[in-house]
């Protein structure tokens, strides 16, 4: 085997610094400048040039040079088509023996100006396709040999490694940023949720709240009236992850906003001109429609059960925003309470209806929200109102919050680890008038 020479060995021993400075601790700029100068001295050229493709712009951005001056380094744009460029991107590697007389060569004088008559183009290429070029200057004609592109091949492909790099990092970080602003909209979120209902004498109630992602469009509340009265609200945004929480959000604030003229100082009287519940609730549901269609973008509608339980009167006067049907469970029979309107935002000037329904003790209200019954199994198959009728009025005896575990118990059954994507609602409220009053606990799992 011949003896390498002096220059041979310094030669590989640069190369192979070349294949370091991709795992060194250096910023992709760092990296790129230390590529160009190296490609110089290596190669033993003039001058180097890195530049960038820019999808949107259709052009290359100029992102390092060595040896080359400011002016030439802003002499104009190369585009994405210029012949040179595309050869490169085909996996050619272009040599021109003479800038100065090449039709390919857009900035002649420019070249001329700036000494140089010899150019080396290779692309660096990422997953077979062009993200850049590299490029080679010599003040002698025809000054690139088999060997240089060899090197320059090398240096393109270490460049290209640190873009990628830089890129699959930069999406890492920001990834992880964008988890963790995630994470804390789904904390803030679920603080939304209520941990505790009213004490109303007469009532045991559960609920729960599962989302699909870290946030979702689901939300359910309750607003105390009085000391025999709590509306239960539950309510679904028409869409899914942070939008559909910030639309939420803004929602909840403006029921709640609203809900106050129920309990104002004045009396629901001065506010309405009427003390009736199913005039306040109608009041409430129109005010909440030209809110939505007005305040929200096109398209962010909602669904929504707005219903008045009063202990004392024994009834629930509700209205349906074109959402699922809380269901009254008595003696093993249910009633769905359908009553209402379309969904809220569609229609500024949506009619909506309201409804009385008289209670006894032993009734049981399940409201939720459609990600119950749309759950599927792994065959597809959704878990559907029927199957949640049938296991509903199983549990109808025991207390609100065993009732809603069972419930989710019987599903999970169903739909086994198949994913699912739509969130998950349920508040259970029974009517006992002989119980005691406790605090509702917000069932977990």
């Amino acid at each position: 085997m011949a003896k390498k020479t002096k220059g041979q060995t310094e030669r590989d021993e640069q190369l192979y610094q070349l294949t370091t400075l991709v795992a060194g601790k250096f910023s992709l700029q760092e990296v790129l400048d230390k590529l160009a100068a190296a490609a110089v001295k290596v190669v033993g050229a003039k001058a180097c040039s890195i530049r960038l493709l820019d999808v949107e712009a259709g052009d290359l951005k100029m992102r390092s040079t060595y040896g080359l001056s400011e002016e030439y380094r802003n002499k104009g744009v190369v585009s994405k088509n210029d012949t040179v460029v595309k050869a490169a991107f085909a996996g050619e590697a272009v040599v021109l023996d003479d800038m100065r007389t090449d039709e390919r060569v857009k900035y002649k004088a420019a070249a001329t100006k700036e000494g140089l008559v010899s150019q080396l183009t290779v692309a660096m290429l990422f997953r077979e396709k062009g993200i850049g070029v590299l490029r080679l200057y010599s003040p002698k004609p025809m000054r690139f040999d088999e060997d240089d592109i060899a090197i320059a091949r090398a240096v393109a492909s270490q460049c290209a490694v640190a873009i990628t790099n830089a890129r699959l990092y930069a999406e890492a970080i920001e990834g992880a940023r964008m988890a963790e602003q995630v994470r804390l909209a789904g904390a803030i979120q679920r603080r939304m949720i209520p941990e505790k209902a009213p004490l109303i004498p007469g009532l045991d109630v559960a609920g729960t709240y599962i989302p699909c992602f870290d946030v979702g469009g689901d939300l359910y509340d309750f607003l105390e009236v009085g000391e025999s009265k709590i509306v239960v609200g539950i309510a679904d945004v028409i869409g899914k992850g942070i939008p559909a929480a910030i639309t939420m959000s803004s929602f909840q604030g403006a029921v709640r906003a609203y809900a106050d003229l129920i309990r104002c100082g004045c009396g629901v009287g001065a506010c309405i001109d009427s003390e009736r519940d199913e005039d306040v609730v109608k009041y409430l549901i129109n005010r909440l429609n030209k809110m939505t269609f007005n305040e929200f973008k096109a398209g962010e509608f909602i669904t929504l059960f707005y219903g008045a339980i009063d202990v004392k009167e024994m009834t629930v006067t509700y209205c349906n925003c074109g959402h699922e049907p809380t269901l009254l469970i008595r003696d093993e029979k249910i009633m769905p309470l359908e009553k209402g309107g379309l969904v809220l935002g569609v229609n500024e000037e949506s009619e909506y209806e309201t409804e009385t329904v008289a209670l006894k003790d032993g009734d049981c209200l399940l409201f939720y929200t459609d990600g119950l019954i749309d759950a599927a199994n792994f065959d597809g198959e959704f878990w559907g109102r029927e199957r949640l009728q049938k296991t509903a009025k199983k549990f109808t005896k025991g207390s609100a919050g065993r009732m809603v575990k069972n419930i989710l118990r019987y599903r999970r059954r169903f739909v086994g680890f198949a994913r699912q994507f739509d969130d998950t609602s349920i508040v259970v409220v029974k009517v006992d008038r002989t119980a005691e009053p406790a605090f509702m606990k917000q069932v977990s799992y």
